[in-house]
């Protein structure tokens, strides 16, 4: 999403929110995964894959236009994507996509269920609504997510499925940092994946993790350590009156969840990939610094290295 566009996500989210509660019903907790049982999903790396996939994106303003495109550009893929306001995994499912008109007004579009369906993509990576608990608590996120993979399997059996971590707003009260730490674990991981998981024909959902590399790039920058960054904001977009967008990207931020994704997906460090690269609307990318590039690549590098559930082989 371009700077200085509202944060349409949140309200959205909170709308969905309130149509949720009215359907929630009360029902036992769906089976997880065990500790044994998830450390077992992640315990043999992908093998890198011997050339470039056409990748399909599903999600909202967390994925958005720009960031697919920054990545193709970088890996030299195909792809396309239905994207929504705050859509939620049943909200893909079921077709009630908030802003679906609007944010599939663009040649890369394809309707979801006809694109996973014709088997074309090996690579499909899927995201979640945040407010996260939200998503989990009113809208059935573990059993979409195993919906949607079983979904992908079943048009093509040997497609890497990825479910993309995101982040929720610099102002939330919990603390930027403290949530996305939290989150991993208790909802990322502890209940999406863990019940998604022990469903039957999903498989192996591998991460990318999207929130923790903000989470470790934010502590770089406000350490000092990202030559030409200072804060956090740096990342976020702004409006036309200059207030930090608390939620959505700006190019720089854009280009680090790209890096993320090329990361994990094709095995290979991001350490001198290029910079000189377009926006999905063909205009060109803000200017980002060598060194504050090369900075990022780093970070990004070492996280997925650092995680097993990427796939990617682990270096720590």
């Amino acid at each position: 999403m371009r700077k200085g566009k509202t944060s349409v996500l949140i309200g959205s989210g909170l709308a969905l929110v309130a149509i949720g509660a009215a359907l929630m019903f009360w029902r036992k907790s769906p089976p997880a995964l065990s500790d044994t049982a998830f450390a077992a999903q992640y315990a043999t790396p992908l093998t890198a894959p011997d050339g470039v996939r056409s990748v399909y994106h599903l999600g909202h303003s967390l994925v958005g236009r720009d960031m697919p495109a920054i990545l193709a550009q970088l890996a030299g893929h195909d792809y396309a994507s239905q994207l929504g306001w705050g859509a939620s995994l049943k909200g893909h499912w079921t077709a009630e996509v908030p802003g679906f008109a609007e944010e599939n007004a663009h040649s890369r579009f394809r309707p979801a269920l006809q694109a996973i369906d014709s088997g074309d993509y090996p690579i499909v990576v899927l995201t979640e609504m945040v407010e996260i608990r939200d998503a989990i608590r009113y809208f059935d996120s573990p059993r979409h997510l195993a919906l949607w993979a079983q979904r992908i399997r079943k048009a093509r059996p040997d497609a890497r499925i990825y479910l993309y971590e995101t982040w929720h707003p610099l102002t939330d009260p919990e603390g930027f940092l403290a949530r996305i730490d939290a989150d991993r674990l208790r909802y990322w991981e502890g209940t999406l994946l863990r019940q998604a998981q022990a469903q039957p024909g999903v498989g192996t959902i591998h991460v990318i993790p999207g929130g923790q590399v903000m989470a470790a790039a934010v502590r770089a920058i406000e350490s000092g350590e990202v030559p030409g960054l200072s804060r956090r904001e740096d990342l976020f977009a702004t409006d036309a009156a200059g207030q930090t967008d608390p939620i959505h990207l700006n190019d720089l931020g854009a280009y680090l969840m790209a890096l993320t994704h090329y990361a994990v997906i094709y095995h290979r460090s991001p350490v001198g990939l290029p910079i000189a690269l377009r926006l999905a609307d063909g205009t060109a990318i803000t200017p980002i610094d060598p060194q504050t590039a090369t900075a990022l690549q780093r970070i990004v590098w070492t996280v997925v290295t650092g995680y097993a559930a990427t796939g990617v082989v682990q270096t720590i």
